[in-house]
């Protein structure tokens, strides 16, 4: 199954993928259920029981992709968490994850674009799976956390890299304005049964920047979600970024940066490809 956020003449809604449309699971803007993050743990059950049949359908055309996740309570990334990309950045392995927060607000949706800002031209590429929360839960046990995932999805955590580096805290390269792709939809688990046999794919422009295995994760996704469970509960809707493999602009001899005109693909097998322009702010 497969669920996305999107906006229709104006109207911001969510749904199922059905084919080349979407069945539009708000389309009288439920006050109960008003997006995507009020209804994920219930939306499988319903559909696989025939419940939404009968709800209108919107051809994919039609639509603008929203990030899959427009409101999360929170956005939780993880750095540094490929081995190779390590050993590009030279830092020492870590113990633990690396985590940083993104704001909600810096999102865009599939086919919308990734925005260069004023202040700077090193507007950097970073393809990672997403994993959303499902079932709430604190202090999770690794080998139930899987339980917790309501799907998977794509995530271009871009970067701006001068500011990532002001100080030792990624903060403030990592949440500009319209610089988190998220998207296009959400597939269920049972789509997906060991993400570990997941493959990444960066292309800048056609060329392949990045290409890794998910099962080549320093922290895989069952220790991440144990980990953060620990700090804070998770609840559903909940996005946790896994991190991105080697192959960033930034430490590339030249470095490449991202330019206007350009145009940034995530693929990941089985879940699809996450694809945007890139702009001037």
């Amino acid at each position: 199954m497969r669920f996305i956020s999107f906006e229709h003449r104006g109207r911001e809604s969510y749904g199922a993928i059905d084919g080349d449309g979407v069945i539009d699971l708000a389309p009288s803007g439920n006050s109960c259920f008003p997006h995507l993050r009020s209804r994920i743990l219930d939306l499988p059950r319903e559909l696989s029981e025939g419940g939404l049949a009968c709800e209108p359908r919107i051809p994919l055309s039609d639509i603008q992709f929203r990030p899959l996740i427009p409101n999360p309570s929170k956005i939780i990334c993880v750095g540094l968490n490929y081995r190779e990309h390590v050993g590009e950045t030279g830092r020492p392995m870590s113990q633990y994850p690396v985590l940083f927060l993104r704001l909600p607000e810096s999102q865009i949706g599939h086919l919308q674009p990734l925005l260069r800002p004023r202040v700077s031209q090193q507007l950097d590429f970073e393809g990672e799976l997403a994993v959303v929360i499902g079932q709430p839960g604190r202090h999770i046990r690794a080998s139930q956390a899987l339980d917790h995932v309501a799907g998977y999805s794509i995530y271009n955590e871009a970067s701006i890299r001068d500011w990532q580096k002001h100080t030792h805290q990624f903060t403030a390269g990592k949440n500009f304005s319209g610089t988190g792709a998220f998207g296009p939809w959400l597939v269920t688990p049972d789509e997906i049964p060991d993400p570990r046999k997941l493959t990444l794919t960066t292309r800048l422009n056609g060329a392949v920047m990045q290409h890794a295995s998910v099962g080549d994760l320093i922290f895989p996704i069952e220790e991440l979600i144990a980990y953060v469970s620990r700090i804070t509960e998770l609840r559903p809707g909940d996005v946790l970024v896994t991190g991105t493999p080697s192959g960033v602009g930034g430490l590339r001899t030249p470095p490449v940066w991202m330019q206007p005109g350009d145009l940034v693909e995530v693929e990941i097998s089985q879940l699809g490809v996450l694809r945007n322009p890139v702009a001037e702010e």
